[in-house]
C-alpha cells in the first residue's frame, strides 16, 4: 500500500492500550473527535453522547479512539474520566491544526476539531473517522474569507470522514465546489443527494455514491493504494424518522444567523454560538436530531472500518 502518512503511530502520540493493540494487530479502529464533546453540545448530553457513540463502535466490532490533547500530548483514546472532564470543563481550548504546536508546547488540554482529529488519526495510522458534520464555506465567505480548515485537511490527509454533510449553517453549494477544486472525493452513502446535516436533502447532487460498507472500504483502499494523498468525505444522511424538514430548519438557521450577526460574533466562536442558538430556537429538536445523526454515523462508520480492516 502506498501512503503519504505513517502506518505506525507517531512517537509523540499517547495511545490508549486497547487502541495501540488494535492497530498493531490490524483490527478496525474508529477515530472520534473531542470538540463535539467540549463545544458541540451542552452538558450532560455531550458526555452521554460520547459514551454512547463509543459503545456503538464497540458493538459494531471496532475499537473507539476519541482524540484530544491532554497536558500537551496528542492522545488517541480517552478514559471515561477524561470524557467527563472534556464535557464539563468549559475552559478547554478548541484546537484546529494551526493550534496543535502551541497547545503541545504549552502543555495544556485541547479539544480537537475535525481537521486536527483527522491529522492526529492519520499520524496514528487510523483511516476511518466518524463525526457529526463537516465544517465548510461560511455564509458571506466571498467577503469574509471564512472557510473551515476541515476542507484543506481533507485535501491532504488520508482519512475517510463519515458525516451527515456539512453543518446547515454553512454555504453547502460553495463547500462542494471547494472540495471539488481541492480534489476531495465527495461520496453519498446510499444517496444521490448531499445531505444538509439536520435534513436528508440539500438540493445538491453528490458526484458519486456507494451503498455498502464494502464499497466504501474499496474506495478508501483504492485512494490509498494510488497514493492520491487526500481524504474522502462520505456523506451519510440522518435517518428519515429523525430529520427536521428543510423549510422548518432553514427558518431557524436564518434567525440564528441574524442573531449572530447582530451580536458581532466572528471566527471560531460562530459555530458553537449558532448550534446553541438553534437548539434554543427549535425547542431542543435540533439537539435530538444531532444526537440521532451522530449515532447513525457511528454505526455506518464502524461498518466501513470493519470492512476496511477485513481487506
Amino acid at each position: 500500500m502506498t501512503s503519504t502518512t505513517p502506518t505506525t503511530p507517531h512517537p509523540m502520540l499517547a495511545l490508549a492500550p486497547e487502541v495501540r493493540e488494535a492497530l498493531a494487530q490490524g483490527r478496525p479502529v474508529v477515530a472520534l473527535e473531542s470538540t463535539i464533546i467540549s463545544h458541540g453540545m451542552p452538558y450532560p448530553h455531550n458526555v452521554a453522547m460520547a459514551r454512547e457513540v463509543e459503545q456503538i463502535v464497540r458493538d459494531g466490532g471496532a475499537v473507539p479512539a476519541t482524540i484530544a490533547i491532554l497536558h500537551g500530548r496528542p492522545t488517541v483514546g480517552l478514559s471515561d474520566d477524561e470524557l467527563e472532564m472534556f464535557g464539563k470543563d468549559t475552559a478547554i481550548r478548541k484546537v484546529s491544526v494551526r493550534d496543535i504546536p502551541h497547545v503541545v508546547a504549552t502543555g495544556v488540554h485541547g479539544a480537537t476539531t475535525v481537521a486536527s482529529t483527522m491529522r492526529i488519526a492519520a499520524l496514528a495510522g487510523i483511516r476511518v473517522f466518524v463525526t457529526g458534520g463537516l465544517g465548510g464555506v461560511h455564509q458571506g465567505a466571498e467577503t469574509s474569507m471564512d472557510v473551515s480548515a476541515d476542507l484543506t485537511e481533507l485535501s491532504r490527509t488520508e482519512v475517510a470522514v463519515i458525516s451527515a454533510g456539512v453543518k446547515s449553517i454553512l454555504d453547502i453549494g460553495r463547500t462542494i465546489e471547494v472540495l471539488e477544486t481541492l480534489g476531495v472525493p465527495v461520496v453519498g452513502y446510499g444517496t444521490d443527494e448531499f445531505p444538509s446535516f439536520f435534513s436528508r436533502s440539500s438540493g445538491i447532487s453528490v458526484p458519486m455514491r456507494v451503498d455498502t460498507p464494502e464499497e466504501a472500504a474499496r474506495l478508501i483502499r483504492a485512494s490509498l493504494d494510488l497514493g492520491l494523498g487526500s481524504g474522502i468525505s462520505i456523506a451519510n444522511p440522518v435517518p428519515v424518522e429523525d430529520e427536521m424538514p428543510r423549510d422548518e430548519i432553514d427558518g431557524v438557521i436564518a434567525q440564528a444567523l441574524a442573531d449572530c450577526d447582530a451580536l458581532g460574533i466572528t471566527g471560531k466562536d460562530i459555530t458553537p454560538y449558532l448550534l446553541g442558538r438553534i437548539i434554543e430556537l427549535s425547542d431542543g429538536r435540533s439537539l435530538e436530531t444531532n444526537l440521532a445523526l451522530v449515532r447513525n454515523n457511528a454505526r455506518v462508520g464502524t461498518a466501513i472500518a470493519v470492512a476496511f480492516a477485513a481487506g
